[in-house]
């Protein structure tokens, strides 16, 4: 099965606030459109990723990502947003609907998946496996490093995604009736990143080549766009 992934990302001004005055001398604007790259590339790398949808305001991100090959949904219906604004969207799980509306208009069949814009240890082939275990499911998620979020949610062709993101959405999503994936040796999707200790995490898992440029570390070899 191939799946179309929806990536949320906020606007680079407001995104990562958590990071703010834990994450050494990078700026925070530039981490978080770090990872976004980084996780971006790496999804559109996976043997089972047939496109990414990128869901933002912000118009440097969408600009960057486009040249990566995502194509860019903006959040909010309407004009542009100037550089330097912010727009008032409706939130994480109406950004990641108006995602799985659009590819849903476009291929009604589609299997859609949302992943999170801040995982910058993901690897290609761990992305892969768990695809693949949800294409087992009407619904299912990979819930996060720390066993309260979620990271990642699909749903197989016909079925509504339902996101129930933000908090404890671990336990939400599994209430919903999505099949909670269990695997093994699947880390990199599992840490996101929103504290200085998650991306302590990532660095140790090693990542991708844009979040090591802004972090000062070495990227890891074989990623997208480390060459």
């Amino acid at each position: 099965m191939l799946w179309t992934l929806v990536v949320p990302l906020k606007p680079l001004a407001v995104a990562k606030s958590r990071l703010a005055g834990e994450a050494g001398s990078a700026p925070r604007p530039l981490l978080a459109l770090a990872f976004a790259l980084d996780t971006v590339a790496a999804a559109l790398a996976c043997r089972v990723v047939r496109d990414v949808v990128v869901v933002t305001d912000d118009p440097l991100a969408g600009a960057e990502l486009g040249a990566l090959g995502a194509r860019v949904l903006p959040e909010t219906p309407g004009p542009p947003v100037p550089p330097g604004a912010v727009a008032a969207g409706g939130g994480l799980n109406a950004a990641l609907a108006r995602g799985a509306r659009f590819v849903r208009a476009r291929s009604p069949r589609s299997a859609v998946a949302t992943l999170n814009a801040d995982l910058p240890a993901l690897r290609t082939a761990e992305l892969g496996r768990v695809l693949d275990s949800a294409a087992e499911f009407p619904r299912a998620f990979l819930p996060d490093a720390a066993g309260i979020g979620t990271t990642l949610l699909a749903a197989g062709p016909g079925r509504e995604l339902a996101p129930a993101f933000e908090g404890r959405s671990r336990a939400r999503h599994r209430a919903s009736g999505a099949r909670e994936i269990e695997l093994a040796g699947v880390d990199s999707v599992r840490q996101d990143v929103d504290t200085a200790a998650d991306l302590l995490a990532a660095l140790a898992l090693g990542v991708g080549p844009r979040t090591a440029a802004v972090a000062g570390r070495p990227a890891l070899p074989g990623r997208p766009g480390s060459d």
